[in-house]
């Protein structure tokens, strides 16, 4: 990543950031519309418009701040609800709902890689395409971590058995301070060196 803080830096984290997350987002509600569920058609979630999935403190101020931080963003939408009840194929359905906004990230590093590596592009838009990439397979990585809420523990609890998803189920309501609690306990180099292990297989 650049390493300094100039305006056209957090420009393109903020773009990249809103493109990221609404089609993250957008996801969530696709599929779980092909699945059945209507819910987010209803509450006006299946669309690319980002003012319907973006939260102003969690989704622009808090990556900003946690990038100066911590050198890394940590951020979050507004979650596309669901009614598991209307899902075909019960808790395995609200898993590929889960899966699918993370999924949708790291196809996006993959274009993202591939338009980097094979348009003759420099400067300027090669280094945002570069944040671009990065910051979705932060995404991607972060997202499927089995910590409530994120999308992993999700896909987790459709295969945990009963005694594990009622732990999950307990630390829901305190998951992001356990997240923010692993960060400043160092968890976070961990996370990172996921994160370089799958830029290393996206097209260089």
């Amino acid at each position: 990543m650049i390493g300094h803080l100039d305006t056209s830096y957090l420009l393109v984290i903020i773009v990249s950031i809103l493109i990221s997350l609404v089609i993250h987002e957008f996801m969530h509600a696709w599929v779980g519309h092909q699945l059945g569920d209507t819910t987010a058609q209803e509450e006006g979630r299946l669309t690319l418009n980002p003012l319907s999935h973006i939260d102003p403190l969690m989704t622009i101020a808090l990556p900003i701040i946690t990038l100066i931080a911590f050198g890394a963003p940590v951020l979050a939408a507004k979650p596309v609800p669901f009614n598991p009840w209307r899902v075909k194929w019960g808790d395995y359905g609200s898993a590929l709902i889960a899966a699918a906004g993370p999924l949708s990230n790291l196809a996006l590093a993959f274009i993202g890689a591939l338009l980097a590596k094979y348009i003759i592009i420099s400067g300027f838009f090669y280094d945002a395409l570069g944040v671009f990439v990065v910051l979705n397979v932060a995404l991607f990585v972060f997202n499927l971590l089995p910590i409530p809420p994120l999308d992993g523990s999700r896909v987790l609890y459709a295969f945990a058995p009963e005694s594990l998803r009622r732990i999950m189920e307990q630390l829901e309501p305190i998951g992001l301070f356990i997240i923010f609690a692993l960060v400043l306990a160092g968890f976070g180099s961990f996370i990172g060196d996921i994160n370089q292990m799958v830029l290393n297989i996206l097209p260089a």
